[in-house]
């Protein structure tokens, strides 16, 4: 019989654990940046097996259903519409170890994003949801591609993954989160931090009676020229025909 003491309380520390199993440690402070890094990592590396090399990246409300008010069940049909055009003619259904290109992205969640998913599946297209974790847990909807539906905890990783393989960005009507993605490419576009993509907005009456972009202008705030950068589509074919034939495959951004 050993004279030893038991070493039952260095092998129970958490000290003792392998730092990868660890989840006090992994979820520490310390380590943010290491998960940061990791939201990154396993969105990329399953992009890359399944050979997609651009996407098309689809924004609108979350609270439009197929069967809600006329103008909320005309912009769901509107949003599916556009992802099955653009899935079906815009390269998504390449296989066979070809790249893909064109693939419908969205933020993974119900109302419009649900309703450019199922385009996309009507296709038989795959398609991708960038999925938040909230407060109030938001669902993945179910028609996003298993194995491309991800979930993220930082917004900012989630925004890079939405706009680093964009071939172009569609826009539904919506709101606060709608509004800040949509500024967000805007402002990387402005500044040149972001390559040429067209950024299409849906319904006209909607989006300039919401968003005064001449008052910008005449301002000072936005030169005139910003507006450019902007492009408003009827509904969603009128959106599609708009890209269709512009856009070219792209490596993803730095």
């Amino acid at each position: 019989m050993s004279d030893l003491p038991s070493n039952a309380a260095q092998r129970g520390s958490p000290a003792y654990r392998l730092p990868a199993a660890d989840p006090s440690f992994l979820f520490g402070d310390s380590m943010r940046g290491l998960r940061f890094q990791l939201e990154f990592a396993k969105a990329d590396e399953a992009l890359r097996a399944w050979n997609i090399r651009s996407t098309i990246v689809v924004f609108g409300s979350a609270r439009i259903t197929e069967n809600g008010p006329p103008d909320h069940a005309r912009w769901y049909e509107e949003a599916r519409r556009f992802a099955r055009l653009a899935s079906q003619e815009g390269g998504a259904l390449d296989g066979g170890g070809a790249p893909r290109d064109n693939v419908i992205a969205t933020g993974g969640g119900p109302g419009v994003m649900a309703a450019a998913n199922r385009g996309a599946a009507d296709a038989g297209a795959p398609s991708i949801g960038f999925n938040i974790s909230l407060p109030l847990e938001q669902e993945p909807n179910p028609w996003s591609t298993p194995d491309l539906t991800f979930r993220f905890h930082y917004f900012a990783m989630r925004k890079m993954h939405l706009a680093m393989r964009a071939n172009a960005l569609v826009v539904f009507p919506g709101g606060f989160g709608t509004l800040d993605e949509l500024f967000e490419i805007l402002t990387l576009r402005q500044t040149g931090k972001m390559r040429p993509v067209p950024v299409i907005l849906v319904d006209k009456p909607f989006w300039t009676d919401l968003i005064r972009f001449d008052v910008l202008v005449a301002r000072g705030f936005i030169a005139k020229e910003d507006v450019d950068l902007l492009q408003f589509a009827t509904d969603g074919e009128d959106a599609w025909r708009q890209l269709a034939g512009t856009l070219r495959p792209s490596r993803p951004a730095d």
